[in-house]
């Protein structure tokens, strides 16, 4: 009776938090079944129980959009044959010796329940496998890393079969999210945009790196989030010049800026938001002529961010800022201009200068995956149903002179810039905003402070 009550528990649990209707889930497995060309065979594989079985379980994403099942060792079978579709899901079989060390696991009755979805225990797998293969329709796999749905000798007993990887029709269907997806998005990014408001509050000189990390990271458990949906940057003086530093445990100095790249995974949909900050309260002036250099290709690129332009103009737009502003400043000689570095053919190449300081992308797709796939990734063009960084960024490394190949060229650009460098040195800057597109239109959701005297307020004010 016990054991009856806690499956009952457990199954309402994992329903009341589901924000994604079943019916939502049952369209994204018939537009993958539709994406084929003509009958075949899909295989989805979720994630595997870690090694060590005190290790925490996260779900392969394909799983978790085609179906919102959370538990380790499932798989999804679809098959087309003559225009039908047919769904089969497989899920580990109830084992009260296992369940004791790693959870309850919900069987096939619950997961069909929850899935409305034909449920078979995972051992099921390779007999279903076979009569499928006998059919002699092409199979697809859908896998992330080592993970392979297919038994272990299968492609050997079935040499003429034809077996594509097909991560890329899931991943594209996932690049347009739908209004459940874009409203899981905006909660994520809510939570992030809070604790990351504590955290510019409480940031003095004296303190440690990890002593903002856990203010963040304590911010999004409080509020019902998943975890972190990437390793936490915190990055103080020379280390806001290191792209993804997340070692976390310089103690910051006075006159710091520190760029805090951070963000929530709420039921499974990834937020990504950077700040850049003075821990002492003020931009030096420095700071300030980098910063607002930074914001203004930001803000350029937002203004070719709307529903139906091209991507590219975002990132062209930016770069063009960023180019005229290293410029200015004496970190580059122009916008156009190039040095001397050694290709990967072992030729010397011409490289833009811009890169010295600015050598990432503009931004990227945001979902189930920090860095989700994008429907503008295919298309070219900003859609309803995107949801998408932009965080342009500088960056001027305390090595940056060393790092310049020596050639006769470049040592006259270094004698050129280095009073620059010397000036902006250890100075790195990024701020990186979400957007969601509606049939409204372009939705900036990450409303953090971002301008130099709205960051400069906030941090006036005392910590709660």
């Amino acid at each position: 009776m016990r054991l009856t009550v806690l499956v009952a528990a457990l199954t309402c649990a994992v329903e009341l938090g589901a924000q994604i209707p079943q019916a939502e889930y049952a369209q994204r497995r018939a537009a993958l079944a539709n994406s084929l060309r003509g009958d075949g065979v899909v295989v989805v594989a979720g994630a595997d129980e870690p090694t060590l079985d005190y290790m925490r379980f996260f779900q392969d994403p394909a799983m978790l959009y085609l179906t919102g099942i959370r538990e380790a060792g499932a798989a999804l079978v679809l098959a087309r044959l003559n225009g039908a579709v047919t769904s089969t899901l497989f899920v580990l079989r109830r084992d009260p010796a296992a369940e004791v060390w790693t959870g309850m696991r919900m069987g096939t009755a619950a997961a069909a329940r929850l899935t409305s979805v034909p449920a078979r225990e995972a051992g099921d797998l390779p007999v279903v496998m076979d009569s499928l293969a006998r059919l002699g329709l092409p199979f697809y796999v859908v896998a992330s890393g080592a993970t392979d749905p297919l038994p272990r000798d299968f492609r050997a007993r079935y040499p003429n079969l034809s077996i594509t990887v097909a991560n890329g029709l899931v991943e594209r269907l996932r690049g347009r999210k739908s209004v459940a997806e874009l409203e899981l998005i905006r909660k994520s990014v809510a939570i992030t945009v809070a604790s990351q408001e504590a955290a510019m509050r409480a940031a003095r000189p004296g303190m440690y790196e990890y002593e903002l990390e856990a203010i963040i990271e304590a911010g999004f458990r409080r509020a019902g989030s998943d975890r972190p949906s990437f390793s936490s940057i915190v990055g103080s003086g020379p280390n806001a010049t290191t792209l993804h530093y997340n070692v976390n445990d310089r103690r910051i100095e006075p006159g710091d800026v520190i760029v805090m790249d951070v963000g929530s995974l709420y039921q499974g949909y990834s937020a990504d938001v950077t700040r850049t900050i003075p821990v002492s309260g003020r931009f030096s002036p420095a700071q300030r002529e980098i910063y607002q250099i930074v914001r203004d290709a930001q803000a350029a690129a937002e203004r070719h961010a709307k529903p139906g332009m091209r991507a590219k103009d975002m990132s062209d737009s930016a770069a063009a800022v960023i180019g005229a502003g290293l410029a200015r400043l004496g970190l580059i000689e122009s916008p156009t201009a190039t040095f001397d570095v050694l290709g990967a053919n072992g030729q010397w190449q011409q490289s833009s200068q811009v890169e010295l300081y600015y050598m990432h992308g503009l931004g990227h797709g945001i979902g189930l995956e920090v860095h989700d796939p994008e429907q503008f990734y295919y298309t070219g063009v900003i859609a309803e149903g995107s949801a998408f960084s932009i965080e342009p960024g500088i960056y001027v490394r305390p090595n940056l002179l060393e790092i310049i190949p020596d050639t006769p060229r470049n040592r006259a650009l270094i004698a050129k810039i280095r009073p620059a460098v010397e000036r902006y040195r250890n100075t790195g800057v990024r701020i990186e905003d979400d957007y969601i597109v509606t049939d409204k239109g372009l939705e900036w959701i990450s409303r953090a402070p971002r301008e130099i005297a709205e960051i400069e307020a906030l941090m006036k004010k005392p910590v709660p």
